[in-house]
């Protein structure tokens, strides 16, 4: 049950009937008896209250008294601390560039890898509110301030959720980098179609789109000119030297002439550099 007309931010009638806004951060409330945990924030602490509740009449709570909790018992505190983060959702966690990319790649994993052995687990951000108590809440055991949850590794807490197997799997399925025929590892973005942004020079020699989701889904290229400007999209890399280099390059060897602007880019060594290095 919760508390009718008394919640995050909301306005509720005192005893001597003014109204007053209650800067509550989070609420626990339990069945039968009157003591109930809130708990306040400032900029860094939470500050944990018993609240003696008095009547309810048409949806107004009578505040009657209140004293500060020293020492709360650690049972509700969790509870309040989930209840908070279920309030304010999931961007008061610290999630990092790295914890995002593996909730991305999970998210991809479970749309293209339907048969895998385990299900993926869903980690959108409607079944992580959902199941808060089960995957979030082992890692608060020694959070008691706001400030604390800045110490959450939320990228070891979403691997976390995946065995071994499924670990080796998620790199089968959804790898974090694609080495190109240059040698460089370019980071793969899953944030929406699988993309990866590379200088063209660098995919010389390649003939064909590389692909991820066991060969499933094709990478979007986002090829680059030297100084990483796009100069070209595409999921089809053999229809684009067949067809679309030949303007690309005429274009680049005009801005970039100490560039190396192969005439056959299928077969041509591919380079991080202004021009392959001398055999």
């Amino acid at each position: 049950p919760y508390v009718p007309g008394c919640f995050l931010g909301a306005t509720c009638r005192a005893a001597d009937a003014r109204r007053r806004s209650w800067p509550l951060f989070w609420l626990h409330y339990h069945r039968g008896p009157t003591t109930n945990t809130f708990a306040e924030p400032s900029s860094t602490e939470l500050t944990y209250r018993d609240f003696d509740l008095g009547a309810e009449t048409d949806g107004i709570l009578i505040r009657l008294g209140e004293r500060r909790l020293e020492d709360p018992d650690s049972a509700r505190v969790l509870s309040a601390l989930l209840g908070g983060i279920r309030a304010l959702g999931l961007d008061a966690l610290p999630w990092t560039k790295e914890a995002r990319a593996l909730r991305q790649r999970l998210t991809f994993a479970r749309e293209v890898d339907t048969q895998a052995p385990r299900p993926w687990p869903d980690v959108s951000d409607s079944a992580l509110l959902a199941t808060l108590d089960e995957w979030l809440a082992p890692w608060l055991t020694n959070v008691s301030r706001r400030d604390h949850l800045a110490r959450l590794d939320m990228t070891g807490i979403i691997a976390a959720l995946l065995d071994r197997n499924q670990r080796q799997r998620l790199d089968e399925i959804a790898p974090t980098h694609l080495q190109v025929p240059s040698g460089s590892r370019i980071p793969i973005d899953y944030s929406a179609a699988p993309t990866v942004a590379v200088r063209l020079q660098e995919v010389f020699g390649l003939s064909a789109t590389p692909a991820v989701g066991g060969g499933r889904v094709p990478l979007t290229l986002q090829l680059l000119s030297p100084a990483h400007r796009p100069v070209q999209v595409t999921r089809d890399l053999a229809s684009f030297w067949a067809r679309g280099y030949a303007e690309v390059k005429k274009e680049l060897k005009g801005r970039y002439p100490k560039h190396y602007w192969p005439d056959d880019p299928t077969n041509a060594v591919a380079t991080a550099r202004a021009r392959p290095r001398p055999k």
